[in-house]
């Protein structure tokens, strides 16, 4: 009863428009007021702040966003589409599966989707409109293109989980991959068969000359640098995350400082927008720390695997079930706050019940991208339809065909484990 009215009061906070750490924190901290007294409540307080932040994995979230600020601002990005539209621009859907390929790449230097969304919306939907194709279909192709910065490494959602679930980072990183592949095949596949079906909402491209195509394909090399830089040293071992995520910040600084010339001011903001997306995510973590505190003296977890362990239902059923109640609160709630409120409580289950947490943690992610381009709270939709000046439903409509497709990847990735762990389990 205290562990329910506890939880009501953490989802009476968020809909008043309390901040996700800080309703953790209130709930979290009246809730073991409630059960231990205040000793309790200042003894958390006062240890868990520097415990969160002294953890060494931590520090591979601030340089992992200071990376993305610094690829953002630099102008890969548009490198990037221009080589991949110049292979693609001839093949039915070829700008839109460009557009796929762009935030595969842009994901695999940058970890945030909002970035990708905004960095996609400025660079490859302009120029499919330019073309001639139908905003519906390409504002869809770019809300999906870019939650693929969720799931490819360098990815600030997979360390969170890899946090909270007290996993293998690294290994964790190195999962994403095959099944990142996997996704930004089928976003390009759904799109081949779209502009198929209807030619004139996808006109081709000019041809470039062969010897152009090469010349653009050159551009992408600083792409493939910091890729190796951060998963590639991440995957042969010679580096653990935290210190592959700052080589990857150094290598992007570099970059950004070498393309142009940066005023003060400019480089200012980059360090400033990085502390505080930074402060905001230990924030979170915090009260992701409390909260489960007060879960873990409730016995709530416990009770919960005691009680499912109890059914007469086969484990893959309670997964499908999960895996269904993600789907649904991707629709209505922030992916951060889906992973710092529910992986506490379903890691320990999922162990539980004989699966690999890594496995899950990708399954999560690829879930959660579904939640950014579904309503009424697609992420990722609404900064597409900002910048493209498409009426949110078209956005929405554009993106429906590409969230089928997803379902069907989730569900292949379900059965089979082993697609997802095999890059994992070749590590050192």
């Amino acid at each position: 009863m205290i562990a329910l009215t506890i939880f009501l009061l953490l989802l009476v906070l968020l809909a008043a428009g309390a901040p996700v750490g800080i309703a953790m924190i209130i709930a979290g901290s009246i809730g073991l007021y409630w059960i231990a007294g205040p000793n309790a409540v200042y003894g958390i307080l006062a240890s868990t702040p520097h415990d969160v932040a002294a953890t060494f994995e931590f520090s591979v979230i601030p340089m992992f966003l200071l990376m993305a600020a610094f690829v953002m601002r630099s102008g890969i990005a548009e490198d990037l589409f221009r080589a991949a539209a110049a292979w693609c621009g001839r093949v039915p859907g070829g700008l839109g599966m460009a557009t796929a390929l762009s935030g595969a790449g842009f994901g695999a230097i940058c970890g945030s989707s909002t970035a990708a969304a905004v960095t996609l919306s400025s660079t490859s939907l302009p120029a499919m409109m330019k073309h001639g194709y139908n905003p519906r279909m390409a504002a869809g192709v770019v809300s999906i293109s870019g939650t693929l910065s969720m799931l490819i490494p360098p990815s600030i959602a997979m360390v969170i989980y890899g946090l909270l679930a007290d996993v293998n980072i690294a290994k964790l990183l190195i999962a994403g991959i095959v099944p990142a592949i996997f996704v930004t095949c089928t976003i390009m596949a759904t799109t081949y068969v779209l502009a198929k079906r209807n030619p004139s909402h996808a006109p081709l491209a000019e041809r470039v000359t062969l010897r152009e195509k090469f010349r653009l394909l050159t551009k992408v090399g600083p792409i493939v640098l910091l890729f190796l830089s951060v998963t590639g040293v991440i995957y042969s071992g010679i580096a653990t995350p935290t210190e592959a995520s700052s080589v990857g910040a150094l290598i992007a600084g570099l970059l950004y400082f070498l393309r142009a010339r940066r005023t003060p001011s400019e480089v200012y903001d980059v360090l400033v927008s990085t502390a505080r997306a930074s402060c905001m995510i230990g924030v979170i973590l915090l009260g992701a720390h409390v909260f489960s505190t007060f879960f873990a003296l409730t016995q709530v977890t416990q009770g919960l695997i005691t009680w499912i362990g109890s059914l007469d239902i086969p484990p893959w059923s309670i997964v499908i079930v999960l895996a269904l109640i993600y789907l649904a609160l991707g629709c209505f709630m922030d992916q951060l706050a889906i992973l710092v409120l529910t992986v506490p409580i379903v890691a320990p289950l999922i162990d539980s019940l004989g699966y690999d947490l890594i496995w899950w943690g990708v399954v999560m992610i690829i879930v959660a991208e579904v939640g950014l381009v579904t309503p009424p709270l697609g992420l990722n939709c609404f900064i597409v339809a900002k910048y493209s000046s498409t009426p949110l439903a078209q956005v929405f409509s554009g993106t429906f065909p590409h969230v089928l497709a997803h379902l069907i990847v989730i569900a292949v990735l379900l059965l089979f484990p082993a697609i997802t762990l095999w890059l994992p389990n070749q590590m050192q």
